[in-house]
């Protein structure tokens, strides 16, 4: 989206939060209801935000937030037409339910890591294996990692932050678990490290549990997505503009030091089941301005994962028909336009 500058983004975002909520035409409060799933990480934030201090309600969207499972549930949902829309990371059941011709519909980046170090989605070791002299990436040939899943971001992830010690996910011995089990894990000795997201990594290092060993295997790289039911985004392309205008408020709003307002963090904490003070502080993801999908990561991870045998077709897969950056333009129009 090159036709969208910088300064031009920033005005609006400005704008876009400081002013009062606009008065909107007859037409859009007949707008429908729209589900959307989530997971309790920080990463989500700019959904809670958006939720939560009215920035839906404000663009004419009414948006219930439902927790979720993995990627690989969350399309399946939306292929079926079970939800309405959700967030998911670039997994390979997401690229093998493209290849399928799942009714999906991709808008915009959900999130993406930082280039700075510390990061919101380190490879941390457990503090037991530390005082037992595991000190280095090459250290853990053998040992248990733990990683979310078998498909996702997570693997990714690790995989990457194993080549730094020479090491594949092959040498060591991988244990999936959700982010949230790292802590019991770490503590009754179940792992040696594993893969980590905020806020679960700083409750990890506050509790003494675990050290961040790697933090710049994924600089750049793009975590997730925004998707929508195909079906839905035909019928209703008005209502699924104004929800990303409302989502693309709220992350300039984050992006642009609203980490630091106590009622930010509140609303987080809310969604992620911590306290507000577990969040001060903290290493977030960020987004593009614009909420443009950085491609080239994208297309990383596929071979990634075809390189493990996880895809089930050759060649790129065809994301650009699904792709609806056409709707992502018209929400940035759309906010720069407000009040």
């Amino acid at each position: 989206m090159s036709s969208i500058s910088r300064r031009s983004l920033m005005a609006a975002a400005a704008a876009a939060v400081l002013a009062p909520s606009f008065a909107l035409p007859v037409w859009a409060q007949d707008l429908p209801k729209l589900e959307f799933l989530y997971s309790p990480y920080a990463d989500y934030a700019p959904f809670f935000v958006a939720k939560e201090l009215g920035f839906f309600e404000d663009f004419g969207v009414d948006v219930t937030l439902s927790p979720k499972g993995d990627t690989a549930e969350t399309i399946q949902m939306l292929a079926s037409g079970n939800i309405e829309a959700g967030a998911a990371t670039w997994a390979s059941s997401l690229f093998n339910a493209l290849d399928r011709g799942a009714t999906v519909a991709i808008i915009a980046t959900s999130a993406r890591m930082p280039s700075t170090v510390p990061s919101p989605s380190p490879f941390m070791v457990s503090q037991t294996a530390w005082d037992a002299g595991i000190r280095t990436v090459a250290d853990l040939r053998g040992k248990r990692v733990g990683i979310p899943g078998p498909g996702g971001f997570g693997m990714f992830s690790v995989a990457r932050a194993l080549e730094k010690g020479g090491l594949t996910i092959e040498d060591v011995e991988p244990v999936f678990l959700p982010p949230p089990a790292t802590a019991a894990a770490f503590a009754n000795g179940g792992l040696e490290a594993g893969w980590s997201i905020e806020p679960f990594a700083g409750q990890l290092e506050k509790q003494g549990l675990g050290r961040r060993l790697v933090e710049d295997h994924t600089f750049g790289t793009e975590l997730g997505l925004i998707a929508f039911n195909q079906d839905f985004v035909t019928a209703n392309e008005d209502a699924v503009v104004r929800f990303m205008a409302a989502y693309l408020k709220a992350a300039r709003l984050l992006d642009n030091g609203g980490w630091e307002d106590a009622r930010i963090l509140e609303v987080v904490a809310k969604y992620t089941g911590t306290e507000p003070d577990a969040l001060r502080g903290i290493p977030y993801t960020v987004r593009s301005e614009d909420g443009a999908i950085d491609m080239a990561s994208v297309r990383e991870q596929e071979e990634f994962f075809r390189k493990r045998g996880a895809l089930e077709y050759d060649g790129p897969v065809d994301i650009e028909s699904v792709y609806r950056i056409d709707l992502l333009k018209r929400a940035n129009d759309l906010l720069a336009s407000k009040p």
